[in-house]
């Protein structure tokens, strides 16, 4: 048994010896196996159920029922870009969207530069992880935290009451602020990495040459940060556009594309699906858009 178990162990050997040395001599081969299972899951999974998505909303309900027929129609497009309430929502949905992006940036961008230029080497880490520690809480734990702020009587209402002023309640506004809150750190950790690897020496050689510091952060500092603001932009963009659980928690009588997917799943399944077509589109076209700003490069 003995003599037969050490045959056999040479020859597992072998053929691993073997194999490693054809990997080696082909390293395409090897590069293909690797990616072989992450790109079955793409493919197969991703990319098939977007597949699905995009061919169910072709298809009709039975009005009685509402059962899924399978017959080919672009009525459900039709009716999504003819129906002036669909367009008010989509159109709201990206509006939100561009407003939560340039919010995020216009408050990331002097934090980022703090933490990155102005605190100490020591601090930055820790600055960092205060930055971070809002994403490690729920989500849902957040909006609710949002909603006692913004209710009647709230926190908000308390704040601005020396000022004759009450909180702005539950509403567009309100989903505003509060998609704001949840995305900022996705737009903050890009910038702050892009002023960190600012190289110093720049800066005061625009200084040499006699610019203000208005002009150094117009001619220097922002072209190098663009590709970044893009790179966040991504995030905040996407994630604010596919939202619904936000609006439906503080948004009041507000509907964006998410809320409008939710109630029609039961409902009308194919309009669902066209309506989820909608946002697939919109952020395929912002990362084309980004794409020329290098921010792909960036994330």
């Amino acid at each position: 048994m003995t003599v037969v178990a050490q045959t056999a162990g040479r020859t597992s050997r072998g053929t691993v010896r073997r194999l490693a040395g054809v990997l080696h001599r082909r390293p395409r081969l090897g590069l293909a196996l690797l990616l072989t299972a992450p790109l079955l899951w793409l493919v197969m999974l991703y990319l098939g159920s977007l597949t699905v998505l995009f061919v169910s909303a072709f298809w009709t309900t039975n009005s009685f029922t509402s059962e899924v027929v399978k017959v080919w129609s672009a009525d459900n497009f039709h009716e999504l870009f003819t129906t002036p309430v669909y367009r008010q929502v989509i159109l709201r949905s990206i509006g939100v969207a561009l407003t939560v992006t340039v919010l995020c940036v216009v408050l990331a961008f002097p934090v980022a530069f703090y933490t990155a230029r102005v605190a100490r080497p020591k601090r930055r880490p820790l600055l960092v992880v205060a930055i971070l520690t809002p994403l490690w809480a729920s989500y849902l734990v957040k909006v609710y935290a949002w909603r006692l702020i913004l209710s009647q009587g709230g926190l908000a209402d308390w704040m601005l009451a020396p000022l004759g002023l009450s909180g702005p309640g539950f509403g567009l506004v309100a989903a505003v602020l509060t998609l704001t809150y949840l995305w900022l750190p996705y737009m903050i950790l890009p910038i702050h990495t892009a002023l960190e690897q600012l190289p110093a020496n720049l800066l005061d050689a625009s200084a040499d040459l006699g610019a203000r510091p208005g002009r150094t952060l117009r001619s220097v500092v922002l072209p190098m940060v663009l590709p970044s603001v893009a790179a966040g932009s991504v995030f905040t963009f996407s994630l604010s556009l596919g939202d619904y659980i936000t609006v439906q928690i503080v948004g009041g009588k507000t509907q964006l594309i998410g809320n409008l997917v939710y109630s029609n799943i039961e409902l009308n399944l194919p309009m669902a699906a066209a309506l989820g077509t909608v946002p697939v589109v919109v952020i395929v076209l912002y990362l084309l858009a980004m794409r020329r700003t290098g921010a792909l490069s960036s994330l």
